[in-house]
């Protein structure tokens, strides 16, 4: 019993130390986590409950993360860092954990006189390729990315390589100069969020491309101690599932299924099979029922013409629900930044769905009269990139 005791006792006191403890040297430590950003989406080794157990798992007494203060203060994000707004900032929020927003962007001015447009503004239709395109990670070295990627300086060296070379004409080299000046105010704010924090710990989530660069100018500060994530020790599986919600697991589900990554055959198929199943044995909703749908159509295990008729029977029954996490940040356009269709309901995400499938069945006019039906429940602004994404990825063959 006395044994039982003292073991309680240690947990409780290793419990408590961590986040409230300090250096005994009086140096802030900074662990910088370089990230691929939204990769926690299709990589097992890297995703949401896994991030969120190392943050646990480090016990920071501030998160530093990639955006600037004043988008920040506005509660406004990149699209793209899902690591961000749907992990870090809510486990922060969750835990009592300070948030230094660290960030730095050319005034939107700046950025039309040096690139001719407004970086953070997409287009009325996405394009297919290049700037702003939906965001996918098609090739198979993004499924095996690891927590700890960005530590192995060789998985960034193009990075550093880029960033020491000047383009070939000085006129094309604004990309690199703005990279070199960003990621300076950044380790400038860590800097700053680090002598907020005295002698405890700071975790600075950001783009691995900016990691090495934030470390060599924080090097020789003698106030601070850079110790590398993987020094720390990857979660336990039991650490993992203990950070487990099922707003990740949608979004993993989500982003592999519905949006364009669906298109590349890029798809770790046991890991979102698991995502899937595990949602299915919490609630068997509509949301669910359509993404196993989806699952299923991509591995054959049922044609096309069963999928019709399960998405008119979750049409019929999903009601005015909305899916669990879309990632739109614009409730006024139709598309998030993976999915074209990212801002339908759930019923009406199976009225498209049924489309699909009764194009590619070669029942063209079905599928015309649904997306007339369809089109008619949205806005004029909606109704136009319906108009467009449908050309581009229900019309032409595609996989499903």
């Amino acid at each position: 019993m006395k044994r039982l005791f003292f073991s309680v006792a240690l947990l409780l006191m290793s419990g408590m130390a961590g986040a409230a403890s300090k250096a005994v040297d009086g140096k802030t430590t900074v662990i910088v986590l370089g990230v691929d950003h939204a990769a926690q989406l299709v990589a097992r080794n890297d995703r949401p409950a896994l991030l969120a157990a190392f943050l646990a798992q480090a016990r920071p007494d501030a998160i530093c993360i990639e955006r600037s203060p004043e988008a920040f203060a506005r509660n406004d994000y990149y699209e793209f860092t899902y690591e961000v707004q749907d992990v870090v900032v809510p486990f922060a929020r969750r835990n009592g954990i300070d948030l230094c927003p660290i960030d730095w962007e050319p005034p939107v001015e700046d950025a039309r006189l040096g690139f001719g447009l407004d970086l953070g503004t997409a287009p009325e239709l996405r394009p297919a390729s290049g700037f702003q395109q939906f965001l996918s990670f098609p090739s198979p070295s993004h499924l095996t990315r690891d927590l700890f990627h960005a530590d192995d300086a060789t998985n960034v060296e193009r990075i550093a390589q880029w960033a020491a070379t000047p383009a070939k004409r000085a006129k094309d080299d604004l990309p690199r100069r703005l990279y070199l000046y960003r990621t300076y105010l950044q380790a400038q704010r860590v800097a700053a969020a680090a002598k907020a924090h005295p002698g405890g710990t700071l975790v600075v989530v950001v783009g691995e491309f900016h990691k090495r660069d934030i470390e060599a100018i924080l090097g020789d500060a003698a106030d601070l101690r850079i110790v590398q994530p993987s020094s720390i020790g990857k979660p336990t599986e039991q650490q993992v599932r203990q950070q487990e919600r099922r707003d990740y697991r949608v979004a993993v589900a989500s982003f592999n299924l519905l949006g364009v990554q669906s298109t590349t055959g890029n798809i770790d198929r046991a890991f979102v099979r698991e995502t899937v199943q595990s949602l299915k044995a919490e609630q068997n909703s509509p949301e669910v029922r359509l993404l196993e749908t989806r699952l299923d159509l991509l591995e054959e295990r049922i044609t096309p013409a069963v999928a019709v008729d399960r998405y008119r029977s979750i049409a019929t029954d999903a009601g005015d629900a909305r899916f669990t996490w879309t990632g739109v940040t614009d409730g006024a356009r139709l598309d998030s930044y993976f999915d074209p269709f990212g801002n339908l309901t759930v019923r009406q995400r199976a009225v498209l769905e049924t489309a699909r499938e009764l194009h590619r069945a070669g029942r063209g006019e079905e599928a015309a009269g649904l997306q007339k039906t369809l089109g008619s429940e949205l806005g004029q602004r909606k109704q136009a990139q319906l108009a467009g994404y449908w050309e581009r990825y229900i019309v032409p063959p595609a996989a499903p």
